[in-house]
């Protein structure tokens, strides 16, 4: 193999380049993404950058001292064995890795409407969000809150408006999105709500009513950026198909980070998670998978999210939990534990006791059977449950 070509210039397109190169391999790689920005992290995107905290999250990465040919602006259009065809060409590969991540759901209407995915989105967006600013953000999802936090931080007028009865009920269930409730303090949260359209002005509610507002922002989920790879011969479902080495079905091809669907021997369940982490780790697997090593992709998911003064942990995988227990109350810092029927740890949810999280995830990683009487003692360390 000699050349590789990496589609998609964000953490996880820039980790499998160093962890292609620290693999020894020295052929040329070329790296592609449709930003003209040098590579950067998301997660700070909605928190710091949009806060004001700080203008940009670059990728402390030397491309040029690892003789990476990076073409910044440049799309990737189709794939067929052997090439990319891109808005400046097609490149030929002998390996390919597919790290396009995703784009986000834009909602129906004629009116200007803001995402938060890119770094020009949020410096955009953080300009808009000035005191006395009516600001109505569509989901009150991870994204939506966060961008609540900083609209409200900022001295606007907040209104989220959420379809489902709880925030974070999508991601985490609507049981555990009650407890967060009297975080929206100061804010017009209106849940069991459905936007119609966006309009000039503001938001049309279904079944009637208008919500003006002066920013609109759409938080409302992201779909994997694969469209690109449409007529290719390549599995795609909720994602680039991959085994659990993230090889896809098309000979030389890899995928990592948002846009791969792969298989977890750990849950027995295909995921495709969006989260920081997953784009951290993947891509060593990917590489090793790439220059014919013997590597598997099977890590305990996990995420973080800051809003409203609180800092929300999560590891492992919910759905394959049967109950839910909880340890402290909504008044104070609390964790969520979900347990299969063995008494295993399948995922554990934690709101300012990073403990929990750091000792859950070793926990879920082992595989251990937790004491559920001792379990839902806040005071008795977590790992101290195990039977």
């Amino acid at each position: 193999m000699n050349r590789v070509v990496v589609v998609g210039a964000g953490l996880a397109g820039v980790r499998s380049v160093e962890a292609l190169r620290a693999r020894g391999f020295d052929g040329k790689i070329t790296l592609i993404g449709e930003e003209r920005h040098r590579p950067y992290d998301r997660p700070p995107l909605s928190k710091a950058v949009l806060l004001g905290d700080s203008d940009s999250s670059f990728v402390d990465s030397d491309l040029s001292a690892m003789g990476i040919d990076f073409r910044p602006g440049v799309s990737a259009k189709a794939l067929r064995a052997g090439a990319v065809e891109t808005t400046e060409g097609e490149l030929a590969y002998d390996g390919l890795v597919i790290a396009t991540g995703t784009e986000p759901i834009m909602l129906p209407g004629d009116g200007p409407q803001h995402a938060l995915r890119t770094l020009d989105d949020s410096l955009e967006l953080r300009a808009r969000l000035v005191p006395g600013a009516r600001v109505a953000v569509i989901g009150a999802g991870w994204i939506g809150a966060e961008v609540a936090t900083a609209a409200r931080w900022a001295g606007c007028a907040v209104t989220v408006i959420e379809a489902a009865s709880a925030p974070l009920a999508l991601a985490v269930g609507a049981e555990i999105g009650a407890r967060t409730l009297s975080w929206y303090d100061g804010i017009d949260l209106r849940l069991d709500t459905m936007v119609g359209a966006v309009d000039e002005g503001g938001v049309e509610l279904v079944g009637g009513g208008f919500v003006e507002a002066h920013v609109v922002v759409a938080g409302i989920g992201v779909r994997p950026a694969v469209e690109w790879l449409a007529d290719a011969d390549i599995d795609l479902h909720n994602g680039v198909v991959t085994d659990e080495h993230l090889r896809t079905s098309m000979p030389g091809v890899v995928a990592v980070g948002d846009c791969a669907a792969w298989w977890s021997r750990r849950y027995q369940a295909r995921l495709r998670v969006e989260h920081w982490d997953t784009a951290l780790g993947a891509p060593e697997v990917a590489a090793a998978t790439l220059l014919g090593e013997k590597a598997v992709y099977d890590p305990v998911p996990y995420f973080w999210s800051e809003q409203f003064g609180h800092m929300i942990q999560y590891a492992g995988h919910h759905p394959a939990g049967r109950r839910l227990l909880y340890r402290g109350t909504p008044e104070g810092k609390w964790s969520a534990c979900w347990l299969t029927d063995e008494d295993e740890l399948a995922a554990v949810l934690s709101v300012d006791r990073p403990r929990d999280l750091v000792q859950g995830r070793r926990i879920i990683e082992a595989g251990h059977r937790l004491d559920t009487e001792r379990l839902v003692d806040p005071d008795v360390p977590l790992r101290d449950c195990v039977v």
